[in-house]
């Protein structure tokens, strides 16, 4: 048996592994039950139209239909996971506002069958009359509000927040050199494995009940709940096995349609499940995408190297709906100046409604825009400078005590610097570049080897653990003990969901070492608001970081009923972190986080100029990670962040055109394949504990990603000469550039 703290650092097999190598895990597109019901939905297909009438009666004689719910049929027509902003269904009969689709993607009509083509065929002689309304899809269009996307709204601006810091007129006087750029950030489709599926009834207890992937499941239950009009213990949520989710179940998808469907067939008095599949092309067009932005920004420095002032203004595309748009934007406003010491700042950040598809949240929720800017930035500074990009970032790093941006004290336990210099040291940053591995093309063409260079570059950045900025913030575990003499089985009971990062090991490890008894003891019971407390979203990096202090809890407490002849000993613990704070409306001074994990990458990369491709030869990945509960999945967290990351930067390309997805497929959206990713990924977990995190965790999964896109940027120019402001950096993209006179 392993002793209590080494649980905390072993790479045991993750508790899933068996049944999703055998094909035994059900996700939720897999659970058939008797007597099922197939679903289909209808979307609008309308960036910006207002309905004037629905016919329903050629739909309704297809053969095989059971019903058609639109509009009429949601009690309180309307959601939102910040503010709640869009109709469950698009159309009339409900609430003044739900008449009008504004992207392509909303919802309209549920189709409930015996068959899935029954549905399909009905779903496809729905009569619907639109009036066309102004597309906009423009941000700075958007902006002059002269087309207000939401009649109830004076605005298209959603948020706006400001950092003013120090004296700017003082900081460009003291300037030696400055660099003023403007940078376009791309969509990004989430791409999981698995596309949205769920499954709607009514359980044993009456309950709406909805099996489906997500990320929240008590979250998932409020809105479901409110959309009914139904208490909230007449709803439940049930997470399944989990394909991907990286930020993109966040927001509802199927969850309230598939419990609208359940309810009103109880209503009808059909008590049978109803389960509803999306299609890769439905699940592209029908959840939200990584923010694409535009950043113009302004950088000043002495010839010592030391940063003086940074302006920046900030354009982010929120799309037809809220979302997470605001605390998107909130990171992004903070990480837009990166992880260093600013004297004197002016942040101006925006997010503004269009009729495009929604941003929302994606792994690293914010951070990835803002350090493309932060880190390209540094990097041209050094080369104005003359000066090596790791210097300058050593000179000018958040240390213990140093005040950020909003004019509050980096928390302690700050590890920048320490982790810069082990990335420049296991790179071999200050030697020569080793010799790339034998170069495989993915043209069917080999290289010209003539054609070939090859280049290096470097970054960092820092992540938030939690929600931040003022959000309410708690994690719940409830732990049991059985057993007579001694302790036999250990159960916890837990929300959090497992969407394939390996969350559920983890928190078994951690159950393990808190209660001091074999992990093979312990029994998990998951994912279901009917016997688990809320957990709060797995995002953010913050499940194993409030997890684990929930659980520490929990179990501290079941020990002491135990000890005292209480048995079974049953422990609820509510875990409340440190609180933060809201930007000032005016300065931005603020608390804005209660944890912050630290990550520096060096990437080399071989640049075809004949053709454009880029090939990343190797990744060096240095993490501070507080205390690596699983180093193997820490590592796996890093290989996938760098994979996809690099998916980002060089050649995933979403195409909306007056606000609608032109390449729904994954044959035209392109995502790194096996002769893609890199050629080597070397991750080096470091663990300087956090003060405030159990066994010193911070949160990780997000980190990896952060730098990767800036440095490979900062390569491609030390291969080429050549800044590239824009990413991705498509073939296309980089041979113009290298071809401009």
């Amino acid at each position: 048996m392993l002793s209590k703290k080494e649980y905390t650092s072993q790479s045991v097999h993750r508790v899933d592994a068996a049944c999703k190598v055998t094909g035994a895990a059900l996700y939720p597109g897999d659970i058939t039950p008797p007597g099922l019901l197939h679903g289909k939905v209808l979307f609008s297909h309308q960036p910006h139209a207002r309905m004037l009438s629905i016919n329903l009666e050629k739909a309704r004689a297809v053969p095989g239909v059971v019903a058609i719910f639109t509009a009429a049929d949601v009690p309180v027509n309307e959601y939102g996971l910040i503010m709640p902003d869009q109709p469950v269904l698009v159309g009339l009969g409900s609430t003044p506002y739900a008449a009008v689709s504004r992207w392509e993607g909303d919802q309209v009509a549920v189709i409930v069958a015996e068959t899935e083509l029954a549905a399909a065929q009905a779903r496809a002689l729905i009569e619907i009359e639109w009036e066309p309304l102004p597309v906009i899809t423009d941000m700075f269009e958007a902006m002059r509000d002269e087309v207000i996307i939401h009649e109830d709204k004076q605005t298209n601006v959603l948020k706006h927040y400001k950092i003013r810091k120090g004296d700017m007129a003082a900081g460009w006087a003291a300037a030696d050199v400055v660099v003023e750029s403007e940078y376009h950030l791309p969509y990004q489709e989430h791409a999981y494995l698995q596309p949205e599926a769920g499954l709607g009834y009514i359980d044993e207890e009456g309950r709406v009940t909805v099996e489906i992937a997500g990320q929240w499941t008590h979250e998932d239950q409020k809105q479901v709940a409110h959309a009914l009009g139904l208490p909230l213990d007449q709803v439940r949520i049930i997470y399944p096995a989990i394909g991907g989710a990286f930020g993109g179940r966040e927001d509802m998808s199927l969850q309230i349609v598939l419990g609208l469907a359940a309810m009103r067939l109880h209503q009808m008095g059909i008590d049978r499940p109803v389960r509803i599949i999306w299609t890769r092309a439905e699940s592209m067009i029908g959840h939200h995408k990584r923010h694409p932005a535009v950043v113009r920004t302004r950088w000043g420095a002495t010839k010592e190297g030391k940063i003086t002032a940074v302006a920046a203004d900030v354009y982010m595309n929120s799309g037809a709906y809220a979302y997470t748009s605001t605390k998107v934007l909130g990171n992004f406003h903070l990480m837009v100046t990166g992880p260093y010491v600013i004297p004197n700042a002016r942040i101006d950040s925006y997010t503004i409604t269009t009729n495009n598809v929604p941003g929302g949240a994606f792994r690293g929720f914010g951070g990835p825009q803002g350090a493309f800017v932060a880190e390209n930035q540094m990097n041209k500074l050094a080369e104005v400078l003359g000066m090596d990009p790791v210097e300058l970032r050593l000179r000018n790093l958040l240390r213990e005590g140093d005040l950020m941006t909003v004019q509050t004290p980096i928390l302690p336990g700050v590890s920048l610097v320490e982790v810069v210099q082990e990335c420049a040291r296991v790179s071999g940053w200050y030697g020569e570049m080793p010799p790339a591995r034998p170069f495989t093309a993915i043209q069917s063409l080999p290289p010209n080897p003539q054609a070939l260079r090859r280049g290096r570059g470097f970054a960092c950045a820092f992540k938030n653990v939690g929600y931040s900025f003022g959000a309410p913030e708690s994690c719940d575990a409830i732990i049991e003990l059985h057993g007579g003499a001694e302790i036999e089985r250990v159960v916890l009971r837990h929300a959090a969901a497992e969407v394939g990062q390996g969350t559920h090991t983890a928190l078994r490890q951690m159950t393990a070492a808190a209660v001091g008894v074999d992990v093979d003891l312990v029994e998990l019971v998951m994912s279901d608001t009917a016997v688990t407390a809320n957990s709060g979203s797995v995002s953010a990096s913050r499940m194993t970081f409030m997890a684990g202090n929930a659980i520490r809890g929990a179990a501290e407490d079941a020990l002491a009923k135990w000890h005292n002849e209480d048995r079974p000993a049953i422990a609820h613990y509510h875990y409340v972190p440190p609180r933060t704070q809201m930007y000032h409306p005016e300065t931005g001074k603020c608390e804005p986080n209660f944890s912050y994990g630290y990550v520096a990458e060096v990437v080399e990369v071989t640049v075809d100029t004949e053709t454009g491709h880029i090939y990343l030869d190797r990744v060096v990945c240095v993490d501070d990670v507080g205390k690596a509960i699983n180093p193997l999945l820490v590592q796996g967290q890093i290989e996938g962040a760098v994979v996809q990351a690099f998916g980002y930067a060089v050649m995933e390309d979403l195409q909306v055109r007056n606000g609608r997805i032109q390449n729904p497929y994954l044959s035209q959206y392109l995502i790194p394949g096996i002769r893609d990713i890199p050629a080597r990924v070397d991750g080096i977990i470091m663990e300087v504990a956090d003060p405030q995190g159990p066994w010193g965790v911070r949160g990780m999964a997000e980190m990896p990603y952060l730098p990767l896109a800036p440095a490979i940027v900062a390569a491609v120019h030390d291969a080429t000469g050549i800044w590239f402001d824009e990413i991705p950096l498509l073939p296309f993209r980089v041979l113009e550039k290298l071809r401009k006179p």
